[in-house]
Protein backbone atom coordinates (compact mmCIF):
# COMPACT_ATOMS: atom_id res chain seq x y z
CA UNK A 1 0.00 0.00 0.00
CA UNK A 2 1.51 3.37 -0.98
CA UNK A 3 2.51 5.72 1.81
CA UNK A 4 0.55 8.94 2.12
CA UNK A 5 2.30 12.28 2.42
CA UNK A 6 1.95 12.48 6.22
CA UNK A 7 3.40 9.01 6.75
CA UNK A 8 6.32 9.75 4.44
CA UNK A 9 7.18 12.94 6.33
CA UNK A 10 7.06 11.12 9.69
CA UNK A 11 9.31 8.38 8.34
CA UNK A 12 11.88 10.78 6.91
CA UNK A 13 11.66 13.34 9.74
CA UNK A 14 11.08 11.45 13.01
CA UNK A 15 11.21 14.79 14.86
CA UNK A 16 7.66 15.50 13.66
CA UNK A 17 6.43 12.70 15.93
CA UNK A 18 7.51 14.35 19.20
CA UNK A 19 7.13 18.00 18.20
CA UNK A 20 3.33 17.72 18.02
CA UNK A 21 3.07 16.33 21.55
CA UNK A 22 5.70 18.54 23.16
CA UNK A 23 4.77 20.17 26.47
CA UNK A 24 6.17 22.38 29.22
CA UNK A 25 7.17 19.50 31.49
CA UNK A 26 9.21 17.90 28.71
CA UNK A 27 10.84 21.28 28.03
CA UNK A 28 12.06 21.59 31.62
CA UNK A 29 13.45 18.03 31.56
CA UNK A 30 15.21 18.59 28.24
CA UNK A 31 16.61 21.94 29.41
CA UNK A 32 18.15 20.38 32.53
CA UNK A 33 19.67 17.55 30.51
CA UNK A 34 21.01 19.99 27.91
CA UNK A 35 22.70 22.11 30.58
CA UNK A 36 24.46 19.10 32.09
CA UNK A 37 25.50 17.64 28.71
CA UNK A 38 26.82 21.04 27.59
CA UNK A 39 29.06 21.15 30.66
CA UNK A 40 30.42 17.73 29.70
CA UNK A 41 30.63 18.38 25.97
CA UNK A 42 32.73 21.57 26.10
CA UNK A 43 35.90 19.92 27.49
CA UNK A 44 35.23 16.75 25.48
CA UNK A 45 34.96 18.70 22.23
CA UNK A 46 38.25 20.45 22.87
CA UNK A 47 39.96 17.24 23.96
CA UNK A 48 38.80 15.17 20.99
CA UNK A 49 39.78 17.95 18.60
CA UNK A 50 43.29 17.70 20.04
CA UNK A 51 43.16 13.91 19.62
CA UNK A 52 42.03 14.28 15.99
CA UNK A 53 44.83 16.78 15.36
CA UNK A 54 42.59 19.72 14.42
CA UNK A 55 42.34 23.18 16.06
CA UNK A 56 40.33 23.21 19.32
CA UNK A 57 37.53 25.40 17.92
CA UNK A 58 36.85 22.70 15.32
CA UNK A 59 35.79 20.41 18.17
CA UNK A 60 33.20 23.00 19.20
CA UNK A 61 32.04 23.39 15.60
CA UNK A 62 31.56 19.62 15.37
CA UNK A 63 29.21 19.78 18.36
CA UNK A 64 26.72 22.35 17.04
CA UNK A 65 25.10 21.67 13.68
CA UNK A 66 25.45 17.86 13.87
CA UNK A 67 23.30 17.85 17.02
CA UNK A 68 20.59 19.82 15.22
CA UNK A 69 20.57 17.60 12.13
CA UNK A 70 20.50 14.41 14.17
CA UNK A 71 17.58 15.81 16.19
CA UNK A 72 15.65 16.15 12.93
CA UNK A 73 16.51 12.81 11.31
CA UNK A 74 17.49 10.48 14.20
CA UNK A 75 15.14 8.11 16.02
CA UNK A 76 16.73 7.94 19.48
CA UNK A 77 15.46 10.41 22.07
CA UNK A 78 18.63 10.07 24.18
CA UNK A 79 21.53 9.72 21.74
CA UNK A 80 23.95 12.65 21.92
CA UNK A 81 25.99 13.12 18.74
CA UNK A 82 29.40 14.74 18.56
CA UNK A 83 33.15 14.01 18.56
CA UNK A 84 34.07 10.67 20.15
CA UNK A 85 37.39 9.07 21.06
CA UNK A 86 37.65 6.23 18.54
CA UNK A 87 36.44 8.28 15.55
CA UNK A 88 38.85 11.09 16.52
CA UNK A 89 41.78 8.68 16.69
CA UNK A 90 40.79 7.13 13.36
CA UNK A 91 40.62 10.63 11.87
CA UNK A 92 44.15 11.44 13.01
CA UNK A 93 45.45 8.08 11.78
CA UNK A 94 43.75 8.45 8.38
CA UNK A 95 45.20 11.90 7.82
CA UNK A 96 48.71 11.17 9.09
CA UNK A 97 49.98 10.27 5.61
CA UNK A 98 47.89 12.91 3.83
CA UNK A 99 49.03 16.14 5.47
CA UNK A 100 50.86 17.55 8.46
CA UNK A 101 48.88 18.53 11.55
CA UNK A 102 48.25 22.24 11.85
CA UNK A 103 48.16 22.83 8.10
CA UNK A 104 45.20 23.88 5.98
CA UNK A 105 45.48 20.64 4.03
CA UNK A 106 45.06 18.62 7.22
CA UNK A 107 41.86 20.46 8.16
CA UNK A 108 40.57 20.04 4.61
CA UNK A 109 41.21 16.32 4.95
CA UNK A 110 39.26 16.16 8.23
CA UNK A 111 36.32 18.00 6.66
CA UNK A 112 36.46 15.68 3.64
CA UNK A 113 36.40 12.64 5.92
CA UNK A 114 33.28 13.97 7.60
CA UNK A 115 31.53 14.69 4.29
CA UNK A 116 32.46 11.31 2.81
CA UNK A 117 31.37 9.51 5.94
CA UNK A 118 28.07 11.40 5.92
CA UNK A 119 27.34 10.62 2.28
CA UNK A 120 28.20 6.94 2.78
CA UNK A 121 25.96 6.65 5.83
CA UNK A 122 23.04 8.31 4.07
CA UNK A 123 23.48 6.03 1.04
CA UNK A 124 23.55 2.97 3.31
CA UNK A 125 20.38 4.22 4.99
CA UNK A 126 18.60 4.77 1.67
CA UNK A 127 19.63 1.27 0.57
CA UNK A 128 18.37 -0.08 3.93
CA UNK A 129 21.69 -1.55 5.00
CA UNK A 130 21.01 -1.12 8.71
CA UNK A 131 21.51 -4.86 9.13
CA UNK A 132 25.23 -4.32 8.49
CA UNK A 133 25.84 -4.71 12.22
CA UNK A 134 24.64 -8.32 11.97
CA UNK A 135 27.81 -9.15 10.02
CA UNK A 136 30.15 -7.72 12.65
CA UNK A 137 31.08 -9.87 15.60
CA UNK A 138 30.35 -8.03 18.84
CA UNK A 139 33.29 -9.70 20.54
CA UNK A 140 35.70 -8.73 17.74
CA UNK A 141 34.49 -5.10 17.72
CA UNK A 142 34.83 -5.01 21.53
CA UNK A 143 38.42 -6.16 21.15
CA UNK A 144 39.10 -3.46 18.57
CA UNK A 145 37.57 -0.72 20.72
CA UNK A 146 39.51 -1.87 23.79
CA UNK A 147 42.79 -1.86 21.87
CA UNK A 148 41.92 1.56 20.43
CA UNK A 149 41.29 2.81 23.96
CA UNK A 150 44.82 1.79 24.93
CA UNK A 151 46.30 3.55 21.89
CA UNK A 152 44.27 6.68 22.66
CA UNK A 153 45.38 6.77 26.29
CA UNK A 154 48.99 6.11 25.28
CA UNK A 155 48.89 8.89 22.68
CA UNK A 156 47.95 11.38 25.40
CA UNK A 157 50.82 10.56 27.73
CA UNK A 158 53.06 12.91 25.77
CA UNK A 159 50.86 15.81 26.90
CA UNK A 160 50.96 14.56 30.50
CA UNK A 161 54.78 14.36 30.42
CA UNK A 162 55.20 17.55 28.41
CA UNK A 163 57.23 15.80 25.70
CA UNK A 164 56.93 15.07 22.00
CA UNK A 165 55.51 11.86 20.62
CA UNK A 166 54.05 10.40 17.47
CA UNK A 167 53.11 7.12 15.87
CA UNK A 168 50.06 5.09 14.90
CA UNK A 169 50.74 1.99 16.97
CA UNK A 170 51.97 0.98 20.39
CA UNK A 171 55.61 0.41 19.44
CA UNK A 172 55.98 3.68 17.50
CA UNK A 173 54.37 5.71 20.28
CA UNK A 174 56.48 4.21 23.06
CA UNK A 175 59.76 4.57 21.14
CA UNK A 176 59.03 8.16 20.09
CA UNK A 177 58.25 9.20 23.68
CA UNK A 178 61.37 7.50 24.99
CA UNK A 179 63.45 9.45 22.48
CA UNK A 180 62.18 12.79 23.84
CA UNK A 181 61.90 11.85 27.53
CA UNK A 182 64.72 14.30 28.36
CA UNK A 183 62.24 17.14 27.74
CA UNK A 184 60.05 15.87 30.61
CA UNK A 185 58.31 18.78 32.38
CA UNK A 186 57.55 18.02 36.06
CA UNK A 187 55.01 20.85 36.39
CA UNK A 188 53.06 19.60 33.37
CA UNK A 189 53.19 16.11 34.86
CA UNK A 190 51.78 17.32 38.20
CA UNK A 191 48.91 19.12 36.43
CA UNK A 192 48.04 16.12 34.29
CA UNK A 193 48.27 13.52 37.05
CA UNK A 194 46.28 15.75 39.43
CA UNK A 195 43.43 16.03 36.93
CA UNK A 196 43.50 12.28 36.25
CA UNK A 197 43.35 11.57 40.00
CA UNK A 198 40.54 14.07 40.48
CA UNK A 199 38.47 12.59 37.66
CA UNK A 200 38.97 9.04 38.91
CA UNK A 201 37.99 10.05 42.46
CA UNK A 202 35.00 11.94 41.09
CA UNK A 203 33.91 8.82 39.24
CA UNK A 204 33.91 6.94 42.55
CA UNK A 205 32.64 9.52 45.02
CA UNK A 206 31.04 12.48 43.22
CA UNK A 207 27.55 10.98 43.23
CA UNK A 208 27.72 10.36 46.98
CA UNK A 209 28.88 13.96 47.44
CA UNK A 210 25.87 15.37 45.59
CA UNK A 211 23.54 13.04 47.49
CA UNK A 212 24.90 14.50 50.75
CA UNK A 213 23.83 17.91 49.41
CA UNK A 214 20.29 16.49 49.04
CA UNK A 215 20.44 16.55 45.25
CA UNK A 216 17.87 14.07 43.80
CA UNK A 217 19.56 10.79 42.87
CA UNK A 218 18.77 11.11 39.16
CA UNK A 219 20.41 14.54 38.95
CA UNK A 220 23.26 13.48 41.27
CA UNK A 221 24.17 10.69 38.85
CA UNK A 222 24.27 13.12 35.93
CA UNK A 223 26.09 15.91 37.76
CA UNK A 224 28.74 13.46 38.92
CA UNK A 225 29.64 12.84 35.27
CA UNK A 226 30.28 16.52 34.60
CA UNK A 227 33.43 16.41 36.75
CA UNK A 228 35.62 17.22 33.70
CA UNK A 229 34.32 20.79 33.68
CA UNK A 230 35.46 21.20 37.31
CA UNK A 231 38.89 19.84 36.37
CA UNK A 232 39.04 22.26 33.44
CA UNK A 233 38.10 25.30 35.53
CA UNK A 234 40.48 24.38 38.36
CA UNK A 235 43.50 23.79 36.14
CA UNK A 236 42.59 26.83 34.06
CA UNK A 237 42.58 29.05 37.16
CA UNK A 238 45.86 27.54 38.35
CA UNK A 239 47.55 27.99 34.98
CA UNK A 240 46.42 31.62 34.80
CA UNK A 241 47.22 32.51 38.41
CA UNK A 242 50.65 30.85 38.46
CA UNK A 243 51.51 31.72 34.87
CA UNK A 244 52.33 28.11 34.10
CA UNK A 245 52.81 28.86 30.41
CA UNK A 246 56.02 30.71 31.28
CA UNK A 247 57.21 27.57 33.08
CA UNK A 248 56.92 25.40 29.99
CA UNK A 249 53.39 24.08 30.48
CA UNK A 250 51.72 23.80 27.06
CA UNK A 251 48.37 25.57 26.95
CA UNK A 252 45.54 25.54 24.43
CA UNK A 253 46.36 29.04 23.27
CA UNK A 254 44.21 31.38 21.24
CA UNK A 255 40.83 29.96 20.23
CA UNK A 256 38.99 32.21 17.77
CA UNK A 257 35.62 33.31 19.09
CA UNK A 258 32.66 32.95 16.76
CA UNK A 259 30.46 30.47 14.99
CA UNK A 260 31.45 28.12 12.17
CA UNK A 261 31.24 29.43 8.63
CA UNK A 262 29.06 27.21 6.49
CA UNK A 263 30.64 26.21 3.21
CA UNK A 264 30.67 23.28 0.81
CA UNK A 265 33.88 23.23 -1.18
CA UNK A 266 34.16 20.04 -3.23
CA UNK A 267 37.44 18.24 -2.45
CA UNK A 268 39.73 16.99 -5.20
CA UNK A 269 39.12 13.56 -6.67
CA UNK A 270 42.59 12.51 -5.55
CA UNK A 271 41.76 13.38 -1.93
CA UNK A 272 38.44 11.54 -2.18
CA UNK A 273 40.18 8.41 -3.45
CA UNK A 274 42.75 8.60 -0.64
CA UNK A 275 40.13 8.98 2.10
CA UNK A 276 37.27 6.84 0.76
CA UNK A 277 38.29 3.64 2.57
CA UNK A 278 39.13 5.36 5.90
CA UNK A 279 35.79 7.20 5.68
CA UNK A 280 33.98 3.89 5.18
CA UNK A 281 35.73 2.37 8.21
CA UNK A 282 34.91 5.40 10.36
CA UNK A 283 31.29 5.19 9.18
CA UNK A 284 30.95 1.51 10.08
CA UNK A 285 32.61 1.73 13.49
CA UNK A 286 30.77 4.95 14.31
CA UNK A 287 27.44 3.43 13.33
CA UNK A 288 28.08 0.25 15.35
CA UNK A 289 28.93 2.31 18.43
CA UNK A 290 25.99 4.65 17.94
CA UNK A 291 23.31 2.03 17.25
CA UNK A 292 24.49 -0.02 20.24
CA UNK A 293 24.10 2.96 22.57
CA UNK A 294 20.79 3.97 20.99
CA UNK A 295 19.28 0.50 21.31
CA UNK A 296 20.52 0.06 24.89
CA UNK A 297 19.01 3.34 26.06
CA UNK A 298 15.92 2.90 23.91
CA UNK A 299 15.16 -0.47 25.52
CA UNK A 300 14.93 1.22 28.92
CA UNK A 301 12.09 3.39 27.59
CA UNK A 302 10.56 0.79 25.29
CA UNK A 303 11.58 3.04 22.44
CA UNK A 304 12.29 1.47 19.06
CA UNK A 305 15.39 2.73 17.31
CA UNK A 306 15.18 2.35 13.51
CA UNK A 307 18.57 1.12 12.17
CA UNK A 308 18.08 2.39 8.61
CA UNK A 309 16.85 5.79 9.76
CA UNK A 310 19.77 5.97 12.20
CA UNK A 311 22.13 5.65 9.24
CA UNK A 312 20.42 8.64 7.66
CA UNK A 313 20.45 10.59 10.94
CA UNK A 314 24.16 9.98 11.53
CA UNK A 315 24.90 10.66 7.88
CA UNK A 316 23.09 14.00 8.05
CA UNK A 317 25.03 14.85 11.23
CA UNK A 318 28.37 14.12 9.54
CA UNK A 319 27.47 16.12 6.45
CA UNK A 320 26.49 18.98 8.76
CA UNK A 321 29.81 18.65 10.57
CA UNK A 322 31.72 18.80 7.28
CA UNK A 323 29.72 21.78 6.00
CA UNK A 324 30.43 23.64 9.26
CA UNK A 325 34.16 22.88 9.16
CA UNK A 326 34.14 19.90 11.55
CA UNK A 327 35.41 16.32 11.56
CA UNK A 328 33.59 12.95 11.79
CA UNK A 329 31.06 12.55 14.61
CA UNK A 330 28.85 9.82 15.98
CA UNK A 331 26.75 8.98 19.04
CA UNK A 332 28.91 9.11 22.16
CA UNK A 333 28.39 6.58 24.94
CA UNK A 334 29.25 8.77 27.94
CA UNK A 335 27.34 11.83 26.71
CA UNK A 336 24.29 9.78 25.75
CA UNK A 337 24.18 8.08 29.14
CA UNK A 338 24.47 11.46 30.87
CA UNK A 339 21.75 12.81 28.58
CA UNK A 340 19.51 9.86 29.47
CA UNK A 341 20.22 9.99 33.22
CA UNK A 342 19.66 13.75 33.27
CA UNK A 343 16.12 13.19 32.03
CA UNK A 344 16.20 14.11 28.34
CA UNK A 345 12.91 12.96 26.81
CA UNK A 346 13.25 14.30 23.24
CA UNK A 347 15.94 15.42 20.83
CA UNK A 348 15.15 19.03 21.69
CA UNK A 349 17.69 18.45 24.46
CA UNK A 350 20.27 17.97 21.70
CA UNK A 351 19.24 21.20 20.00
CA UNK A 352 19.48 23.04 23.35
CA UNK A 353 22.94 21.54 23.84
CA UNK A 354 23.92 22.87 20.42
CA UNK A 355 22.76 26.34 21.52
CA UNK A 356 24.89 25.99 24.68
CA UNK A 357 27.97 25.12 22.60
CA UNK A 358 27.22 28.10 20.32
CA UNK A 359 27.22 30.41 23.34
CA UNK A 360 30.48 28.86 24.54
CA UNK A 361 32.02 29.40 21.08
CA UNK A 362 31.05 33.06 21.18
CA UNK A 363 31.80 33.92 24.79
CA UNK A 364 34.08 31.41 26.51
CA UNK A 365 36.86 30.83 23.99
CA UNK A 366 39.06 33.75 25.13
CA UNK A 367 38.97 32.35 28.68
CA UNK A 368 40.23 28.97 27.48
CA UNK A 369 43.59 30.38 26.34
CA UNK A 370 45.38 29.22 29.52
CA UNK A 371 43.80 25.75 29.61
CA UNK A 372 46.70 23.24 29.91
CA UNK A 373 46.81 20.60 27.21
CA UNK A 374 47.64 18.15 30.01
CA UNK A 375 44.13 18.74 31.37
CA UNK A 376 42.54 17.83 28.04
CA UNK A 377 44.80 14.79 27.81
CA UNK A 378 43.75 13.73 31.31
CA UNK A 379 40.10 14.11 30.29
CA UNK A 380 40.65 11.81 27.31
CA UNK A 381 42.60 9.22 29.30
CA UNK A 382 39.90 8.90 31.97
CA UNK A 383 37.12 8.91 29.36
CA UNK A 384 38.62 6.03 27.35
CA UNK A 385 39.15 3.82 30.38
CA UNK A 386 35.47 2.91 30.01
CA UNK A 387 36.23 1.63 26.50
CA UNK A 388 38.90 -0.81 27.67
CA UNK A 389 37.30 -4.11 28.62
CA UNK A 390 39.51 -7.16 28.29
CA UNK A 391 37.03 -9.35 30.16
CA UNK A 392 35.85 -10.25 26.65
CA UNK A 393 39.03 -12.35 26.33
CA UNK A 394 38.19 -14.36 29.42
CA UNK A 395 34.56 -14.80 28.36
CA UNK A 396 35.36 -15.90 24.82
CA UNK A 397 38.10 -18.26 26.07
CA UNK A 398 35.52 -20.03 28.22
CA UNK A 399 32.83 -20.00 25.53
CA UNK A 400 34.53 -20.46 22.16
CA UNK A 401 38.21 -20.79 21.31
CA UNK A 402 37.61 -19.57 17.75
CA UNK A 403 35.93 -16.40 19.07
CA UNK A 404 38.81 -15.95 21.53
CA UNK A 405 41.39 -16.29 18.75
CA UNK A 406 39.58 -13.70 16.62
CA UNK A 407 39.33 -11.21 19.50
CA UNK A 408 42.96 -11.68 20.54
CA UNK A 409 44.12 -11.30 16.93
CA UNK A 410 42.12 -8.07 16.56
CA UNK A 411 43.58 -6.65 19.79
CA UNK A 412 47.17 -7.49 18.87
CA UNK A 413 46.84 -6.29 15.26
CA UNK A 414 45.33 -2.99 16.39
CA UNK A 415 48.04 -2.42 19.01
CA UNK A 416 50.94 -3.41 16.75
CA UNK A 417 49.79 -2.03 13.40
CA UNK A 418 47.38 0.80 14.27
CA UNK A 419 43.64 1.40 14.10
CA UNK A 420 43.33 1.42 10.29
CA UNK A 421 44.73 -2.08 9.97
CA UNK A 422 42.96 -3.06 13.18
CA UNK A 423 39.48 -2.05 12.05
CA UNK A 424 39.97 -3.67 8.65
CA UNK A 425 41.15 -6.84 10.39
CA UNK A 426 38.22 -6.66 12.80
CA UNK A 427 35.70 -6.46 9.98
CA UNK A 428 37.51 -9.21 8.06
CA UNK A 429 37.74 -11.49 11.10
CA UNK A 430 34.03 -10.93 11.83
CA UNK A 431 33.20 -12.18 8.35
CA UNK A 432 35.66 -15.08 8.60
CA UNK A 433 34.22 -16.00 12.00
CA UNK A 434 30.69 -15.99 10.60
CA UNK A 435 31.67 -18.08 7.60
CA UNK A 436 33.66 -20.44 9.82
CA UNK A 437 30.66 -21.10 12.03
CA UNK A 438 28.19 -21.46 9.17
CA UNK A 439 30.50 -23.50 6.95
CA UNK A 440 30.68 -26.21 9.59
CA UNK A 441 27.09 -26.41 10.82
CA UNK A 442 26.05 -28.70 13.62
CA UNK A 443 24.78 -31.92 12.07
CA UNK A 444 23.13 -34.35 14.46
CA UNK A 445 22.46 -38.01 13.81
CA UNK A 446 19.03 -38.53 15.34
CA UNK A 447 16.97 -41.41 16.68
CA UNK A 448 13.47 -41.95 18.03
CA UNK A 449 12.72 -41.50 21.72
CA UNK A 450 10.62 -44.61 22.28
CA UNK A 451 7.02 -44.01 23.24
CA UNK A 452 7.01 -40.60 21.47
CA UNK A 453 7.22 -39.17 17.97
CA UNK A 454 10.24 -37.03 18.88
CA UNK A 455 13.75 -37.43 17.51
CA UNK A 456 16.91 -36.38 19.33
CA UNK A 457 20.71 -36.50 18.98
CA UNK A 458 22.01 -40.05 19.43
CA UNK A 459 24.99 -38.67 21.38
CA UNK A 460 22.81 -36.95 23.97
CA UNK A 461 19.78 -39.22 24.40
CA UNK A 462 18.94 -42.89 24.70
CA UNK A 463 17.13 -43.32 21.39
CA UNK A 464 16.05 -46.05 18.99
CA UNK A 465 17.94 -46.34 15.72
CA UNK A 466 17.93 -48.78 12.80
CA UNK A 467 21.20 -50.11 11.40
CA UNK A 468 20.38 -49.54 7.73
CA UNK A 469 18.79 -46.07 8.24
CA UNK A 470 20.86 -42.90 8.65
CA UNK A 471 18.76 -39.98 9.94
CA UNK A 472 20.46 -36.58 10.03
CA UNK A 473 19.35 -33.13 11.14
CA UNK A 474 21.47 -30.19 9.88
CA UNK A 475 20.88 -27.24 12.22
CA UNK A 476 21.49 -24.55 9.61
CA UNK A 477 20.17 -23.35 6.28
CA UNK A 478 22.09 -24.86 3.37
CA UNK A 479 24.12 -22.55 1.15
CA UNK A 480 27.38 -22.38 -0.77
CA UNK A 481 29.60 -22.19 2.33
CA UNK A 482 28.32 -25.30 4.12
CA UNK A 483 26.82 -27.50 1.37
CA UNK A 484 30.00 -29.55 0.86
CA UNK A 485 30.34 -30.09 4.62
CA UNK A 486 26.97 -31.86 4.77
CA UNK A 487 27.79 -33.86 1.64
CA UNK A 488 31.12 -35.02 3.07
CA UNK A 489 29.48 -35.86 6.39
CA UNK A 490 26.92 -38.13 4.69
CA UNK A 491 29.44 -39.85 2.39
CA UNK A 492 31.89 -40.43 5.25
CA UNK A 493 29.11 -41.98 7.36
CA UNK A 494 28.14 -44.29 4.50
CA UNK A 495 31.73 -45.39 3.94
CA UNK A 496 32.07 -46.27 7.62
CA UNK A 497 28.73 -48.12 7.78
CA UNK A 498 28.21 -50.42 4.74
CA UNK A 499 24.78 -51.56 6.02
CA UNK A 500 23.13 -48.20 5.28
CA UNK A 501 20.46 -48.37 2.56
CA UNK A 502 18.49 -45.19 3.36
CA UNK A 503 19.47 -41.63 4.24
CA UNK A 504 16.89 -39.16 5.58
CA UNK A 505 17.66 -35.47 6.02
CA UNK A 506 15.32 -33.86 8.53
CA UNK A 507 14.95 -30.28 7.25
CA UNK A 508 13.15 -28.73 10.23
CA UNK A 509 16.02 -26.27 10.79
CA UNK A 510 16.63 -25.56 7.09
CA UNK A 511 14.99 -22.23 6.29
CA UNK A 512 16.64 -21.71 2.92
CA UNK A 513 18.56 -23.59 0.23
CA UNK A 514 20.61 -21.69 -2.34
CA UNK A 515 21.61 -22.89 -5.83
CA UNK A 516 24.97 -24.27 -4.69
CA UNK A 517 23.25 -26.37 -2.02
CA UNK A 518 20.73 -27.55 -4.62
CA UNK A 519 23.54 -28.70 -6.89
CA UNK A 520 25.09 -30.53 -3.93
CA UNK A 521 21.78 -32.34 -3.24
CA UNK A 522 21.45 -33.32 -6.89
CA UNK A 523 25.02 -34.67 -6.98
CA UNK A 524 24.51 -36.47 -3.65
CA UNK A 525 21.26 -37.97 -4.90
CA UNK A 526 23.05 -39.35 -7.98
CA UNK A 527 25.97 -40.75 -5.98
CA UNK A 528 23.69 -42.51 -3.51
CA UNK A 529 21.54 -43.87 -6.35
CA UNK A 530 24.62 -45.47 -7.90
CA UNK A 531 25.22 -47.24 -4.57
CA UNK A 532 21.57 -48.34 -4.30
CA UNK A 533 21.00 -45.99 -1.37
CA UNK A 534 17.82 -43.94 -1.23
CA UNK A 535 17.90 -40.23 -0.27
CA UNK A 536 14.76 -38.92 1.41
CA UNK A 537 13.75 -35.64 3.04
CA UNK A 538 11.40 -34.90 5.93
CA UNK A 539 9.76 -31.84 7.50
CA UNK A 540 10.64 -29.61 4.55
CA UNK A 541 9.34 -26.07 4.98
CA UNK A 542 7.05 -24.57 2.36
CA UNK A 543 9.43 -22.00 0.82
CA UNK A 544 12.20 -24.63 0.61
CA UNK A 545 9.78 -27.12 -0.94
CA UNK A 546 8.79 -24.54 -3.56
CA UNK A 547 12.42 -24.06 -4.58
CA UNK A 548 13.04 -27.82 -4.79
CA UNK A 549 9.88 -28.37 -6.82
CA UNK A 550 10.34 -25.58 -9.35
CA UNK A 551 13.74 -26.85 -10.49
CA UNK A 552 12.69 -30.48 -10.95
CA UNK A 553 14.78 -31.86 -8.08
CA UNK A 554 11.86 -33.67 -6.47
CA UNK A 555 11.10 -35.52 -9.72
CA UNK A 556 14.56 -37.10 -9.69
CA UNK A 557 14.76 -37.69 -5.95
CA UNK A 558 15.80 -41.28 -5.30
CA UNK A 559 13.65 -41.50 -2.17
CA UNK A 560 10.58 -39.60 -0.95
CA UNK A 561 9.62 -36.42 0.87
CA UNK A 562 7.90 -37.21 4.19
CA UNK A 563 5.68 -34.84 6.13
CA UNK A 564 7.30 -35.79 9.45
CA UNK A 565 10.46 -37.56 10.53
CA UNK A 566 8.29 -40.03 12.43
CA UNK A 567 6.57 -41.05 9.19
CA UNK A 568 9.92 -41.45 7.46
CA UNK A 569 11.27 -43.57 10.31
CA UNK A 570 8.24 -45.88 10.35
CA UNK A 571 8.24 -46.30 6.56
CA UNK A 572 11.97 -46.89 6.14
CA UNK A 573 12.84 -48.83 9.29
CA UNK A 574 10.92 -51.83 7.96
CA UNK A 575 12.61 -51.90 4.54
CA UNK A 576 16.20 -52.82 3.96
Amino acid sequence: MPLNKSTTIKRLLPATLWIKQYNREQFSQDAMAAFIVTMLLIPQSLAYAMLAGVPPEVGLYSSILPLVLYAMFGTSSSLSVGPVAVASLMTATSLATIAEQGTESYLTGAITLSLLSGVMLVMMGVMKLGMITNFLSHSVISGFISASGILIALSQLKHIFGIQGHGDNLVEQVLSMLESIEAFNPITFVVGVSVVAFLLLARLYAKAFFLLLNVPERHATSLAKTAPIVGVLSSLGMAYGLNLEAQGVAVTGHIPAGLPHLSLALPSMELIKSLALPALMISIIGYVESISVGKTLGAKRREKVQPNQELIGLGAANIASGVSGGFPVTGGFSRSVVNFDAGAVTQLAGIMTAVGIMIASLVLTPVLYFLPKATLAATIIVAVTSLIDFSILKKTWAFSRSDFSAVLATVLITLLFGVEVGVASGVGLSIVLHLSHTSRPHVAEIGLIEGTEHFRNVKRFDVKTVEHLLSLRPDESLFFANASFLEDYILDSINQRPAITDVVIQCSAVNEIDFSALEMLEALNNQLKEQNIRLSLSEVKGPVMDHLACCGFLQHLNGKVYLTQFQAFNALSQSA
